[in-house]
């Protein structure tokens, strides 16, 4: 908007478009989305319960997956209700300042999802190259410790980004071709160069998924060589499977989140525009529901812990009548 002065001024509002392209089949589009969500409130709040109810989950592992639930849980709640207002009832106006406020809690809670998922390599390398002193290495202290670091590292690296956006002046279109108001599309529609938000917004990718991923990558180096050097095959399959539903969390999570971090850099124009917002809300969806259901399956303590809680309910049921 151009103000009387002459100067630019920040919208007031702007408009989230949703998908671009499928604004037809959106109430279709929202019930895979509705159902992720439903499954994702449903798994995450019971692993959290699950992990704090049942004493035998009170290990080191278990505690940076109860940190990681609560992360997937808020960062899908940031974005599924807007979007589903979007989907369901076109309510597609968002008020700027709120609009930067999502921003900083998408972001936010990501950067923290990849610095616990790093705590969690972190982990299976002590447990597998350290079994006989890993209760003395991660103490409650040490991890509450490590945790806050964490959360402390992903909320200050984003203080910043709403900061840089506001000083943009933006006279042209507030229509915003996606779900939620995610840092470069907003940035976008900006009419001054945004030169010092790409600098600082490469700055945190580095400092955050480089960082995390070097680490990731340098325990399961470790964790291999300490695998491969164990006498039997039965005890390498065994040592290794603790770690498969972390590498599958780690999948789930950065697959999409690299594909939409290299499409609105360098596919802006190869890609097709609904295929990015889409993997983009599945980025911010997939974890939160598919992360309880793979450690769910995979992790046998979850399963006796789950049938345990079941069984108690239903003893506690039948002395009751």
């Amino acid at each position: 908007m151009l103000a009387s002065n002459n100067s630019y001024v920040a919208p007031k509002s702007f408009i989230l478009n949703g998908i671009p392209d499928l604004e037809r089949v959106h109430v279709w589009i929202s019930l895979p989305f509705c159902t992720m969500y439903i499954i994702s409130l449903v798994g995450n709040l019971g692993l959290v319960y699950l992990i704090h109810h049942e004493e035998a989950l009170h290990r080191p592992m278990y505690f940076f997956l109860a940190m990681l639930s609560l992360i997937d849980l808020f960062t899908c709640t940031t974005t599924l209700p807007k979007a589903l207002c979007i989907f369901w009832f076109n309510l597609k106006e968002i008020n700027f300042n709120a609009c930067l406020v999502q921003m900083f809690f998408v972001h936010g809670f990501t950067g923290v999802e990849s610095g616990v998922l790093m705590l969690m390599a972190l982990d299976r390398y002590v447990a597998i190259c350290y079994p006989l002193r890993y209760a003395t290495i991660l103490t409650n202290p040490i991890i509450a410790k490590a945790g806050l670091v964490t959360f402390l590292r992903g909320v200050l690296l984003m203080i910043p980004f709403p900061f840089l956006v506001k000083r943009l002046p933006f006279c042209q279109s507030n229509i915003i071709s996606h779900t939620y108001c995610d840092h470069m599309s907003v940035v976008k529609l900006s009419c001054a160069s945004i030169k010092v938000n790409v600098i600082y917004g490469l700055m945190v990718a580095l400092l955050i998924g480089v960082f995390d991923i070097c680490c990731i990558s340098v325990s399961y180096t470790m964790i291999l060589r300490a695998v491969v050097s164990l006498s039997s095959a039965e005890a390498q399959q065994k040592a290794f499977s603790t770690c498969t539903s972390h590498l599958s969390a780690i999948i789930i999570t950065y697959v999409p989140a690299f594909f939409t971090f290299f499409t609105h850099r360098f596919g802006e124009h190869t890609i097709p525009p609904s295929l990015h917002i889409i993997v983009a809300n599945l980025y911010l969806l997939l974890p939160p529901t598919l992360n309880p259901i793979v450690y769910g399956v995979k992790t046998k303590q979850i399963r006796d812990s789950v049938i345990k809680l079941f069984q108690h309910e239903k003893c506690a049921r039948i002395q009751d009548n």
